[in-house]
């Protein structure tokens, strides 16, 4: 089972519609996914303190850790991923990305923030021993029509691509333990 987590809080948002493309994209594969929806659930601002005592953040720790491997849909803000983002993580901690394998679609204005991801892979890497997957989607305005649908075909077979290399990677990684 794979869990995507759209972590925008705008409903118009981008990274949703790529979200959602990736899990047609698993659906055709035939493995499950657990969409999580970040608009639709009321986390805490992490402060350092406990926080797995808030009933929200310990049913998305659980759905989370169930996950063989998660996506993060996020939009880009200020060349980094949104800081919902980044919450869920502080939030959720090391019992949930501990040796996960993680991928990362991104939504963003331009070009120039290709990279956003690699703040947050790394302390995922380096904190938790992540398994970041070395295939981000990262797509531009231009690659959605009017109505917010994801038209651009690249972007399409780069997202198919995604779920292709996360189901082969995360069953790997299940069967040499």
């Amino acid at each position: 089972m794979f869990a995507i987590v759209s972590c925008s809080l705008n409903p118009k948002s981008r990274s949703r519609v790529l979200g959602e493309y990736l899990k047609t994209c698993f659906h055709e594969l035939e493995v499950p996914v657990d969409w999580i929806d970040l608009q639709d659930m009321e986390l805490p601002w992490c402060d350092g303190g406990p926080c797995y005592g808030h009933p929200n953040v310990g049913a998305v720790a659980k759905r989370l850790q169930a996950a063989h491997g998660i996506v993060l849909a996020s939009p880009v803000y200020n060349y980094d991923v949104n800081a919902a983002a980044k919450n869920l993580v502080e939030l959720t901690g090391k019992d949930v990305w501990t040796d996960k394998c993680v991928g990362f679609v991104c939504a963003a204005g331009g070009k120039v923030s290709y990279m956003a991801t690699m703040g947050l892979a790394n302390s995922l890497m380096l904190d938790f021993h992540s398994l970041i997957l070395p295939r981000f989607v990262f797509a531009m305005s231009t690659a959605f029509n009017e109505q917010r649908q994801l038209v651009d075909q690249d972007i399409q077979e780069r997202l198919k691509k995604l779920a292709h290399r996360m189901v082969h990677i995360t069953r790997a990684m299940r069967s040499s333990e």
